[in-house]
């Protein structure tokens, strides 16, 4: 760890348990932090809330890994995105897939000391499925009920089929909380000082700022490599990257795919893997997009290829639906094509052209995933070149989710969507159905009429290939515009040994010395 504006010389000695004689003798800090228990990450944003399982950010995928490294989840996923047990050592349906069944390791702890029970695994389930408490994924986990506990085993009542059930308990807001603690403090206690069973436990969080992480010696699984983590939120990349190469932080993320490639030649070790993330335009129904012909002239103006390899030098992978490859219901065949002539003739036939432009605002977030301000810039160029003059409008993803909670984007907005179980429920169906919070585009009658029968469809291969037609059709209609899929950009030290994940998660406690 570093001295640097946040951190000063006292704080630096009382983080790293040194003594001023200690510090004198030890010679130059970075030859000192180095040698220290301590890994300082710059992360690409901030933290929130304290509760991985209420309010809007908790759907923020890159937040997971903060969360992941203080709480656990019900069950867990490998890098190639297979689940693997948590807090769960086994789960499954019966025969007829009207309960589940769910059986809780022995021996975890909670951070205050106290033992993780059946109970607090019952009683999270029961939470999150409760409307009253703000889980945005209420309307999954509410699809059980009677939720009861049978020793170390938790037993629940299917109401309604949800297919990626178990999925989503290695997904967002898929936490088990520690019950009596959190009826002691309540939510407000919570915030200020939280308790989960990770590996690592809070000792101090200054939002906007940083936070610092110990590690929790009773935790059930892997201990990890470094004693302190010290997480610095650092939204803007150029200053990820001054973090990196000034010494004051061990790693970062999510920085220019050229500046990862510039900072590995200066002898840092830079990761660049493909991730289940995909960049996407949201559209919301408001004008002009309820004119389908301006949405179809919007979405073949894009030159996805041109923006893949000049700006984002060939590490992203253009996508023509909300499914990526590794998807399950990726389809190759379902094709948006890049169709200049066509976009301005539709717009001429909307009453657009260069002369007499459609104006209208555009949302995009800036250093969130490498180069989306410049990528945006880019489309509205593109745009511009049909008859559509956009005013950009920088916003962080925590208002993102704010406006979309609220229903109230731009009509065109910039987003990430993450969606590391891979399943289309996750992706095309909770960002196109109505209903779910998550989606821009509202069509209570057409597209949620397709998507409808598919939530709790049995048969997988009928499933799957409903999808497939939902997605022809979304794209057919431009009801959403798809761009890339991403590989992420991980920078760090030498000394240090990460490995990446499908699901873009950079975990602390993964980190290891090389």
């Amino acid at each position: 760890m570093f001295v640097d504006s946040e951190f000063d010389r006292r704080s630096f000695l009382r983080y790293s348990g040194l003594s001023l004689a200690a510090l004198g003798s030890a010679g130059p800090l970075q030859v000192l932090a180095q040698t220290q228990n301590t890994l300082t990450i710059a992360y690409n944003v901030d933290l929130p809330s304290w509760d991985p399982t209420v309010g809007p950010s908790a759907v923020n995928p890159t937040i997971q890994s903060l969360y992941k490294a203080v709480f656990s989840q019900f069950i867990d996923q490998n890098p190639d995105l297979t689940l693997k047990p948590d807090l769960l050592s086994a789960w499954g349906w019966n025969a007829d897939k009207t309960q589940i069944s769910l059986t809780v390791r022995s021996g975890a702890k909670w951070h205050d000391g106290s033992a993780v029970t059946a109970e607090d695994v019952a009683w999270s389930l029961r939470r999150a499925g409760d409307a009253k408490t703000g889980n945005p994924i209420q309307f999954v986990w509410s699809k059980i009920a009677n939720v009861r506990v049978q020793g170390d085993k938790v037993i629940a009542d299917v109401k309604e089929f949800e297919p990626a059930f178990f999925k989503w308990m290695a997904f967002l807001t898929g936490y088990v909380l520690p019950r009596a603690y959190y009826e002691k403090v309540g939510a407000s206690g919570f915030e200020k000082k939280p308790v989960g069973c990770g590996p690592y436990q809070v000792e101090e969080f200054v939002q906007g700022s940083h936070m610092r992480l110990r590690a929790f010696k009773d935790y059930f699984g892997p201990k990890p490599s470094f004693e302190t983590v010290v997480i610095k939120f650092t939204t803007d990349p150029s200053a990820r990257v001054a973090e990196l190469e000034s010494g004051r932080s061990d790693l970062t993320l999510e920085v220019p795919y050229e500046e990862a490639e510039r900072l590995r030649a200066k002898g840092f070790t830079a990761s660049i893997a493909p991730v289940s993330d995909i960049g996407m335009i949201f559209l919301t129904n408001v004008e002009p997009m309820t004119n389908d012909k301006v949405r179809q002239a919007l979405a073949l103006a894009i030159d996805k290829k041109a923006l893949a390899e000049r700006l984002l030098k060939g590490h992203v992978v253009p996508i023509d639906t909300l499914q990526a490859k590794g998807y399950a219901a990726y389809d190759a065949s379902i094709k948006a094509p890049f169709d200049p002539k066509r976009a301005a003739a539709l717009m001429a036939e909307a009453g657009y052209t260069r002369s007499k432009p459609l104006k209208f605002k555009v949302q995009t977030t800036r250093g969130f995933k490498p180069k989306d301000f410049e990528v945006m810039q880019a489309i509205a160029g593109m745009w511009k070149a049909i008859g559509a003059e956009v005013e950009l409008e920088v916003y962080e993803v925590a208002k993102h989710f704010e406006l979309r909670s609220q229903h109230k984007l731009a009509p065109a907005a910039f987003y990430n969507w993450g969606n590391s179980i891979g399943d289309p429920s996750t992706s095309t169906g909770f960002a196109m159905f109505s209903h779910s919070p998550h989606s821009a585009w509202k069509d209570p009658k057409t597209l949620d009429g397709k998507i409808a029968p598919l939530w709790g469809e049995k048969d997988e291969a009928k499933r799957l290939a409903g999808y497939k037609a939902v997605d022809k059709y979304i794209a057919e209609q431009a009801l959403v515009i798809p761009l890339f899929q991403y590989s992420q950009t991980v920078v760090f030290r030498k000394g240090l040994k990460f490995a990446p994940h499908g699901a873009g998660f950079v975990l602390p406690q993964t980190v290891g010395r090389s």
